[in-house]
C-alpha cells in the first residue's frame, strides 16, 4: 500500500489559451511523460474530477505515492517542465492514518 496520498488542484491561467492547440498538446505530453515515469516508480493514478460549484479551481487529480519524497520528486519534475507557469495550482500531500499510527502509538 502506498503510504502518503496526494491531491493537486489546478485551473489553467488565462495565458494558457493563447497556445494553439498543437503547443498545449506539446506540453501535456511531457507532463504525461512524467506521470508515466512516476508510475513506473510505484505512484498510482487515483483520477483526475471536474470541481463543479463555487470553488477556485476547475479539476482535482488524485494520487498516491509509495512516500511524500515521490511525490514531491514528481512535483519538482512538472515544476521544472513550466507546468506551474500554465496553471494555478494547489496541493495537499498526507500520510495515511495507519502509517501515522504507527508511529505514534497511544494516539
Amino acid at each position: 500500500m502506498s503510504e502518503s496520498i496526494w491531491i493537486h488542484y489546478a485551473r489553467p491561467r488565462p495565458r494558457w489559451y493563447l497556445l494553439t492547440p498543437a503547443e498545449q498538446q506539446e506540453k501535456q505530453a511531457r507532463w504525461q511523460a512524467l506521470s508515466h515515469q512516476a508510475t513506473l516508480a510505484g505512484a498510482r493514478f487515483m483520477g483526475r474530477y471536474h470541481i463543479r460549484g463555487q470553488h477556485d479551481f476547475e479539476t482535482v487529480e488524485v494520487w498516491n505515492f509509495p512516500d511524500a519524497e515521490a511525490a514531491f520528486q514528481y512535483w519538482s519534475g512538472l515544476t521544472d517542465a513550466a507546468y506551474n507557469q500554465w496553471f494555478a495550482f494547489a496541493n495537499n500531500i498526507g500520510l495515511a492514518v495507519e502509517k501515522l499510527l504507527d508511529d505514534h502509538p497511544g494516539t
